[in-house]
């Protein structure tokens, strides 16, 4: 079962998964659920967790092309220092992604650049 199946599929009995400030993991729910759902859950705690901030992530880009909708597109990067740096990609009615750029390569400006480029080719209307 892939890290997504077990969270679809844990929150279908009752048990909802999600991650503190700290990086812990909590499970949430009926307590036979849960307990039902341990093991399973700390066999693939780290793909879950992995998971979880990637769906956040995804939420965070998507939450603000929302918020400003004459905006094409949102990025974002929790952490620029990290290796390799996870860039989060929305495109306004086309696609949300992830990046995983190497730390050496990374340049901010240089993907927003590159991104409003192939926006601009591909969904640009003149």
């Amino acid at each position: 079962m892939s890290p997504m199946e077990i969270i679809e599929q844990a929150t279908v009995e009752g048990v909802t998964l999600s991650f503190s400030p700290a990086g812990k993991l909590t499970a949430i729910g009926e307590q036979t659920a849960v307990d039902k759902w341990l093991p399973t859950i700390r066999d693939n705690k780290p793909s879950i967790l992995y998971e979880i901030h990637r769906e956040y992530r995804r939420t965070q880009v998507l939450a603000k092309l929302e918020a400003e909708p004459s905006t094409r597109y949102a990025v974002n990067v929790a952490d620029a220092s990290t290796d390799p740096v996870i860039a989060t990609v929305g495109i306004r009615d086309v696609a949300t992604f992830e990046m995983a750029i190497p730390r050496h390569s990374y340049d901010g400006m240089v993907l927003l650049l590159l991104i409003e480029e192939y926006y601009e080719e591909k969904y640009a209307t003149t």
